[in-house]
Formats: structure tokens, sequence, C-alpha cells
């Protein structure tokens, strides 16, 4: 099996303006924050970005880089919303495709299995549906059912952060939930994952079921080893969320000049 490993610095080089970006994880759950941090430090800008949007989206926004962004919600969990998404979104700073859970999903679901839609109850007769113009319904050719078409998310490049990874590009969730990261990488042209730690591909499934394997190799490109790659939100079991450093980074939303103090010291090198 080929070896896909590649240093956290050369992330940067896979990025380029305009690109569409999926970023795996769930609010402030299990994001790939140190290759954030990479797309921070590159020159990209005019970015989509797909994602269960949580700190992730507010530190892309809050350096520009953001043109649209596709979502299912935007949250940093114990903290209900991102300040700076909220500050983008209210100013309309951002172009914005705001999806219902199960409809995001849907377009995932699609993208990763090169459909151009799926048909999803979700969204009916809702505000969805006024929101996105462009959304339409299609009529069930076995019945009188009528479903939204939920287009298909195709991504240039997805971010992804697992517990454990081989080499070759396998990826190891150890917590409670996969938070659709493997869809992410199905759906992308190019998956860059990054993990806790890189072991011999038997220790894998030595001490975890096989079920756990969430990621094959098939799907990602490259694979970074970033302890604590998450940081500052949780990647069960290894760490919870470091609600001390949330708040920071909330408080620190409010202030020009706390924000630039905390941009500063957040894209040192260990991102604390």
């Amino acid at each position: 099996m080929a070896d896909k490993t590649m240093a956290l610095s050369d992330v940067a080089s896979h990025v380029r303006s305009g690109m569409t970006i999926g970023i795996g994880g769930w609010g402030s759950r299990r994001k790939p924050m140190a290759l954030v941090r990479e797309l921070l430090r590159s020159d990209a800008t005019d970015l989509t970005v797909v994602t269960f949007g949580g700190p992730d989206v507010g530190l892309l926004c809050a350096a520009g880089k953001v043109k649209r962004l596709v979502y299912g919600f935007v949250s940093l969990d114990s903290i209900p919303l991102d300040p700076h998404f909220r500050a983008a979104r209210e100013a309309g700073a951002v172009a914005t495709t705001e999806y219902d859970e199960g409809m995001f999903v849907a377009a995932l679901r699609a993208g990763a299995s090169r459909l151009s839609f799926l048909p999803t109850r979700a969204g009916l007769a809702s505000d969805v549906l006024t929101m996105n113009p462009e959304l339409r319904t299609v009529a069930s050719p076995y019945d009188d059912e009528v479903y939204v078409a939920v287009p298909g998310v195709r991504m240039d490049l997805a971010l992804i952060h697992l517990n454990r990874g081989d080499a070759a590009g396998n990826g190891q969730y150890l917590g409670p939930d996969p938070y659709f990261d493997d869809l992410y990488a199905m759906a992308a042209d190019r998956c860059i994952m990054s993990v806790e730690r890189i072991v011999p591909t038997a220790e894998l499934t030595a001490q975890a079921p096989a079920q756990s394997l969430l990621v094959s190799r098939m799907f990602v490109s490259g694979v970074v080893e970033a302890p604590r790659g998450a940081h500052f939100t949780s990647c069960e079991p290894d760490y919870g969320r470091d609600e001390d450093f949330q708040r920071e980074y909330a408080e620190a939303a409010r202030d020009p000049e706390a924000w630039a103090a905390f941009e500063q010291r957040y894209l040192e090198e260990d991102g604390r």
C-alpha cells in the first residue's frame, strides 16, 4: 500500500482560491483544527465551505476567506452561536445555503454517491424552500408522494480529523459518533485526513472493532499525524473540548484588539 503521509506544513499547498472545501466534524466536536490553521495561513480566498459548522467557520469568516457557506448549522455546542459567523451572517458578508440537517446529509450522500440529487421529505412545507428558491421538488414515479430534490454537493477538497489512521489512509474513529466524515471523504476529489496518531495497519483493529474503521484509504489523498489536532474542539476519547479556551475565543471575538492578540496566539505552531 502506498505511503500517503504528509507534513502539516504541506497542507496549504493543496489549497487554491475559489475551491469548494468540506470540513468534517460536528459543531465543536472533532474538527480538523490543525488543518484549518494551515488553511488560515494560506493565501486562498473566495472559498465555498461545506460543513456542520463550528469554530472552523468562525475562524475562516474572521479571516475573510469564505465566499459561500453551505451548512446545516454553525454552533460551538456549549456556546450556541459562533460569534464570528454571527457577525458575518448579520452583515451579509458571506453568501449562504442553509439546509435542514436532514437535507444537508442528503446532499452529502448524493455527492458521495456521484448522484445529482437525492429525494427527501426533510424541508417540505418549511421556509427552507423559501430561503433557497433554487431547490426543486420531484414527484415519485411510484406513488403520489412529492419530495425535495436536494442537489448533491461535490467538493474539491475535504479536511477531516480522526483518532487513528495508518500510513495508507485508513481512518478510525474511537468516539461516540462518526459525524459523517466518511461522506466528506467520498464526496471530495481529494481528502486530507489528520489523525491523533498514525499506527501500523494491524494495530487499528487490535483493540477496537472493525466497524470503527470509518474511512477507506481509497478516498484519502494525504494523512497528517497531528496530536491534539482537533483542539480546542473535542476528540473523544482522547480529549474533551477545551471549554476555557473556547470561552476565551468567543470573548476575544467581541473586541478587535483582543481578537488580534488571540489570532496571533492561535496561529502559533501548537495552536494554544
